[in-house]
């Protein structure tokens, strides 16, 4: 391997994993008491995967990890290190899902550990993979691998979080590789505000409120205390910041908007996902609306 081939990480392979279930429209439409036009329309879903009795958040990240080791012809006793980079509601509370997933795979010469930063954590997991091969010479395939199924943690009854009531269920993963000859990693970008942290919160079930005691449960959801100021906030900062990181990623490859191809993209409401196109002047074409999958998470991209 030159040094040239060294310093590039490509993706070697992906894969995606959906459950066989699915809410459409008229079913999410009665479940939020919304109308079944607004929900296909504004909220842009057709349908959305929901999980069966087998799909656990680690059970489908590891269908989707099995696909994307299949497409890289990389053997599991080849990587070097597994990231769980999926949901934080898994299998079990306080749980290594990575590992787990790499003893399953039979990836016996990895280490592993998870991280997490939302539906960020596909974009955060794959610069972590590719700064941790560039530093260390002896790690040439990294395998991310995410599973979602935050649905779980949505109440139909609670009207403050309907920007939530898209969301899906399903498996992702990435296995990235030093030197490898195509799709390359040029360049990323992350922004993060600290003052959103408690405003959407699971309020029970965490440290702050343990043990859980029966009455608890009904509450082990999603809610938001201040929805208006939330709302507000969420407006002000979030599209301004989205093309912030677009442009700095941009640059850090030596590209411009005009170099742009095809957007992956996470899921939106169907107006801002318009704007979006819209403002980055790409076409219909260049993305993938992902109104069959709702929003699952950081698995978007891969499965746009």
């Amino acid at each position: 391997m030159n040094t040239e081939q060294h310093d590039v990480i490509g993706i070697a392979g992906w894969g995606i994993y959906t459950p066989k279930k699915f809410m459409d429209a008229a079913e999410i439409a009665a479940a939020a008491h919304i109308p079944e036009k607004v929900i296909r329309e504004k909220f842009g879903v057709d349908r959305k995967p929901i999980p069966g009795p087998e799909d656990t958040t680690a059970a489908m990240g590891l269908a989707a990890a099995r696909k994307a080791l299949e497409m890289s012809n990389v053997r599991p006793e080849e990587i070097d290190i597994v990231i769980w980079n999926g949901a934080q509601h898994k299998d079990f509370p306080c749980w290594l899902a990575g590992l787990d997933i790499a003893h399953e795979l039979g990836a016996v010469n990895a280490w592993s550990f998870d991280m997490e930063a939302m539906c960020g954590s596909m974009m955060a997991g794959m610069e972590t993979a590719r700064s941790l091969m560039l530093a260390n010479k002896q790690y040439n395939n990294v395998l991310l691998i995410s599973g979602y199924r935050n649905a779980d943690l949505i109440d139909f009854n609670t009207p403050e979080t309907s920007f939530m009531f898209d969301l899906g269920a399903g498996g992702a993963a990435l296995l990235l590789q030093k030197g490898y000859p195509k799709n390359h990693i040029l360049g990323t970008a992350f922004r993060g505000d600290g003052s959103f942290s408690r405003m959407c919160t699971v309020k029970v079930g965490g440290s702050r409120k343990w043990p859980m005691e029966p009455a608890d449960i009904p509450g082990f959801h999603f809610t938001i205390d201040d929805p208006e100021t939330f709302k507000a906030k969420l407006g002000e900062k979030t599209l301004p910041n989205f093309f912030a990181v677009i442009d700095e990623a941009l640059t850090k490859g030596n590209l411009t908007r005009k170099n742009l191809d095809y957007l992956a993209i996470l899921h939106f409401k169907k107006s801002t996902h318009d704007y979006i196109i819209k403002e980055l002047e790409l076409s219909e074409e260049q993305t993938t609306y992902l109104n069959q999958y709702g929003h699952v998470g950081q698995n978007d991209q891969i499965i746009s």
